[in-house]
């Protein structure tokens, strides 16, 4: 699945695409994903100019110059791409087409159809049922120890599930919790209580620097992302421990070698000597 950095790279991607630009058709070639696609999504959208594109967690929202906000989610395998007018031809799974006056499209893209597509209004976002209980954006200025001392207060479950909690700490996935805790030198079974003082200053310095490489990098191609213009994101070429079990601890000389757990039903990478 897209994590934090794979959504940012998108949306930076496509700002100077949509920006400014104004949808003259939308075609949905089907009537759901995840959800159902809104009954009255092109009515809604032609005509209208896209005023802004940001991020909430792992949610790209598009704004539009009538309060209108078009939510997308990538799910596992979603992408947002441009393509020229007309394209080639187009794929079994490309979902949804926005024609973009001027010429060129962008097409959502899903095999697997787990993304989703709907429209919110500006004063609905912060109430919506899809973004309302999410936590705190590790990017965000007042990310820092003290903030992350305060959410694992009092929390008994693994660390490693704690940063997962999207209630916590919004858009960080199962990749990027990995490379963090491995840099800060915390083992993914300690007690979020204690990961404080210190620890937390750490850990909160590595999740910043880990998302903010990622995102310079265009994020990590393991599977089925691309950005916005097509092209494979490489930071995958620089992750320590995600995937590389069996393999020598990167970068100390602690003679370890990363193991491979589970943990919530998802792969935790780490090395026992260097991770405390």
């Amino acid at each position: 699945m897209p994590e934090l950095p794979e959504v940012e790279t998108i949306c930076r991607g496509l700002r100077p695409m949509l920006v400014g630009r104004d949808l003259i058709r939308v075609t949905a070639r089907r009537a759901d994903l995840r959800i159902p696609l809104p009954s009255d999504l092109a009515a809604r959208l032609e005509g209208r100019r896209v005023e802004r594109i940001d991020r909430r967690a792992k949610y790209i929202l598009i704004r539009l110059d009538d309060s209108t906000v078009l939510i997308v989610h990538l799910g596992m395998s979603g992408r947002l791409a441009i393509a020229p007018t007309p394209p080639p031809s187009l794929d079994p799974h490309d979902h949804v087409i926005f024609e973009l006056a001027g010429g060129a499209r962008l097409i959502y893209r899903d095999p697997r159809r787990f993304g989703l597509i709907t429209l919110a209004t500006e004063s609905e976002l912060e109430s919506h049922p899809l973004l309302h209980h999410l936590g705190v954006d590790p990017l965000a200025v007042a990310f820092d120890g003290g903030h992350l001392s305060a959410l694992f207060k009092g929390r008994r479950t693994p660390i490693k599930a704690a940063l997962l909690d999207q209630r916590v700490i919004a858009g960080l996935g199962n990749i990027y919790a990995c490379e963090s805790l491995f840099r800060a030198r915390v083992s993914p079974f300690r007690l979020a209580a204690s990961v404080a003082g210190r620890r937390a200053e750490r850990l909160a310095g590595a999740i910043r620097s880990v998302l903010e490489e990622a995102i310079a990098a265009g994020g990590s191609s393991l599977r089925d992302y691309v950005q916005a213009s097509g092209e494979l994101g490489y930071f995958q070429l620089r992750l320590a421990v995600y995937g590389c079990a069996g393999q020598p601890c990167p970068g100390c000389d602690c003679g370890g070698t990363i193991r491979r757990i589970v943990q919530g039903g998802r792969s935790t990478f780490y090395c026992r000597h260097r991770q405390r």
